[in-house]
């Protein structure tokens, strides 16, 4: 279990010494985004200064770092605001996204997959296994565009886009965030029911399966009692990765439904060169996938205690 903490932890600060550098790479004076090129060197100089520009790139960098640990997410360049209650109140309406897109796959996947190997060789077990493969083959934002098409152009049953806080109106949040949700769902949730496919098919084939139906259980009960507990273990593991495409797929989709999420905001600091924003908001991201993927490899390591003392 330490070891896995540990692993999150050096893999974050690694992470965020990348998003500093890689940032400080990309042509462009913020000092200058945020006079505008008209202003004069002394004025140049001077927003330098006050933004930490003119220090050697090892004092910024802790000086980031050590804000963030605090809670500081710095100021805007464009809009001169505080950007730490910008990204918590944006990171709410990712994480419900997020969330709801990963319960929606994982409540398809899983019975889906699971059904595709046990009926493996017949019709409708094939034709899960098809569907899964085309359902992978369509990005999220193209999956979002066809929903829009279908649910909210033609038949007018949803919204197209905008955004609704659940505490103004729950019917309103729902009708909002059923496409974006389905969207980010469908593409997730057909890559992971392959994976569920697979590790059962892998399963039905073990020697303890064998003996558990020797012993007189149906196929069912012997897959229920003594299979989904061995196959959980890569579904789980997958799930981590899955959620860090959820997390990526998000930025596109919130930009297509119009959500103003974390994806939007990077978007538009993006668009504006706004790197305090930009650096703040990719590793805000960063933070989330690596958070994933760790809760992952903690419940992977309760299910199988073997997975905590290899890691």
């Amino acid at each position: 279990m330490l070891r896995i903490v540990a692993r999150f932890a050096i893999t974050l600060f690694v992470a965020s010494i990348v998003i500093f550098v890689m940032l400080r790479v990309i042509p462009g004076d913020p000092a200058e985004i945020a006079l505008g090129v008209t202003a004069t060197p002394e004025l140049l100089a001077a927003a330098r200064e006050s933004l930490g520009l003119d220090q050697p790139l090892f004092t910024q960098y802790f000086a980031w770092i050590g804000a963030l640990l605090t809670g500081d997410f710095g100021t805007s360049l464009t809009n001169k605001l505080d950007i730490t209650p910008l990204v918590i109140d944006r990171l709410q309406v990712s994480l419900i996204l997020v969330g709801v897109s990963m319960v929606l796959a994982l409540a398809a996947a899983i019975p889906l997959g699971t059904w595709a190997a046990v009926r493996h060789q017949r019709f409708d077990g094939a034709l899960i296994t098809a569907s899964s493969q085309f359902g992978i083959a369509i990005p999220s934002f193209l999956a979002g565009i066809l929903l829009v098409s279908a649910f909210a152009v033609h038949l007018r049953w949803l919204p197209a886009n905008g955004w609704v806080p659940p505490s103004y109106s729950i019917k309103e949040f729902l009708a909002r965030l059923i496409l974006p949700a389905i969207a980010l769902a469908a593409v997730q949730g057909a890559m992971m029911t392959r994976y569920v496919r697979a590790s059962v098919l892998e399963i039905l084939h073990e020697d303890f399966m064998r003996t558990a139906r020797a012993t007189g259980l149906s196929r069912a009960a012997a897959l229920i009692r003594q299979g989904l507990r061995n196959a959980a273990i890569p579904v789980i593991t997958v799930t981590g990765v899955q959620m860090a495409a959820l997390v990526v797929g998000a930025v596109v989709v919130e930009r297509v439904f119009t959500i103003p999420g974390l994806g939007t905001m990077l978007l538009d600091a993006v668009v504006t060169r706004d790197l305090p924003t930009v650096q703040t908001v990719v590793m805000v991201l960063v933070f989330l996938t690596l958070a994933a993927n760790l809760i992952v490899d903690l419940i992977a390591a309760v299910v199988d205690p073997r997975i905590g003392k290899e890691a």
